[in-house]
């Protein structure tokens, strides 16, 4: 109960008080308190708080809406003619999902028909902020129910709209992002002609019945099969495509060391030819060391056994 208005009631017991005879000297003090209460009253309601992440449209009963909001703080306001509605302007967000917002027990999720008519039930929560400088406009268009008036019919909505754009195996398994930009980027669209600002949409479970999750189950687990089989052949053919570029590489390898021997005998012959003495003294390194022999280079050129001449020398 407000401070001032239990100094007018402080007061009237003391009028009341005041009327017997003999507590007359009370009516003084009896009446000062019920105008400070009255004071004090008629004081309280020309200022207003306005709370640290909030804003305030003041509504005057004579212009309507005023245009502009009331930030944090202290805000005077002519009391009886003027009225403000404090907003929220911090990050709000709702869930509408199986178990409800809050864990209640009331189904709240999305059903929906995919592209093949399928059912999908969507858990989904969604992020948002009222635009704090469009709050007043805001204010008089949808008012401070906005967000059963606005919120959660729009992201129903929108979220039926994205499920019917694509297959269910596909929402299940690769397109799931895809879907929760969809319904980001219509959202998005709806919420700023509201004066709302959307931070982000998250789709928290996509489901659909049992028997058709085992059918698209079994076709994913044929196609991933059907996948490692492509990819085991392209191995063997890679594979087999690498054996033939090894055996053309040995086989120009070999090419090249049999002309290189070619070339090299080729250059030796010429050599020998050129300078028969090369042959002299080739022979003279295999015979020895067992046989000693010396080249007396002339223009005969011979070979001498020197062993035959010592053993001649000594007879």
């Amino acid at each position: 109960m407000p401070i001032f208005v239990l100094v007018i009631l402080a007061g009237i017991v003391l009028l009341v008080l005041s009327a017997n005879p003999k507590q007359k000297a009370f009516r003084t003090p009896a009446i000062a308190l019920v105008a400070v209460g009255l004071l004090g009253t008629a004081l309280s309601g020309a200022f207003v708080i306005i709370p640290a992440g909030s804003v305030g449209v003041v509504f005057n009963i004579f212009g309507g809406v005023k245009e502009g909001v009331m930030t944090e703080g202290y805000h005077f306001v002519l009391p009886g003619v003027e009225r403000v509605t404090v907003y929220e302007a911090r990050l709000q967000e709702i869930t509408l999902s199986r178990l409800g917002e809050g864990g209640s027990n009331v189904d709240e999720s999305i059903h929906a028909r995919s592209k093949e008519g399928l059912e999908i039930a969507s858990d989904i929560t969604v992020q948002f902020s009222l635009i704090a400088s469009e709050a007043a406009k805001m204010h008089k268009e949808l008012g401070p129910n906005y967000i059963e008036t606005a919120i959660r019919p729009q992201v129903r909505s929108k979220v039926r709209d994205a499920v019917g754009q694509f297959n269910a195996a596909d929402l299940i398994s690769t397109q799931r992002t895809q879907l929760e930009a969809l319904i980001t980027e219509r959202l998005s669209k709806e919420f700023e002609k509201n004066h709302i600002e959307l931070r982000n949409v998250l789709l928290r479970e996509l489901r659909i019945p049992e028997s058709v999750a085992k059918v698209i189950e079994e076709k994913q687990t044929a196609e991933q099969q059907v996948a490692i089989e492509r990819n085991r052949k392209q191995q063997s053919e890679i594979s087999a495509q690498r054996k033939v570029i090894e055996a053309e590489g040995e086989a120009k390898a070999a090419v090249a060391r049999a002309e290189g021997e070619a070339k090299a005998l080729s250059l030796r012959g010429k050599a020998l030819k050129e300078n028969p003495e090369i042959i002299q003294l080739t022979m003279a390194e295999k015979l020895s060391p067992s046989i000693q022999t010396i080249m007396v280079p002339s223009n005969g050129g011979y070979l001498l056994d020197l062993k035959s001449l010592t053993t001649a020398k000594k007879q």
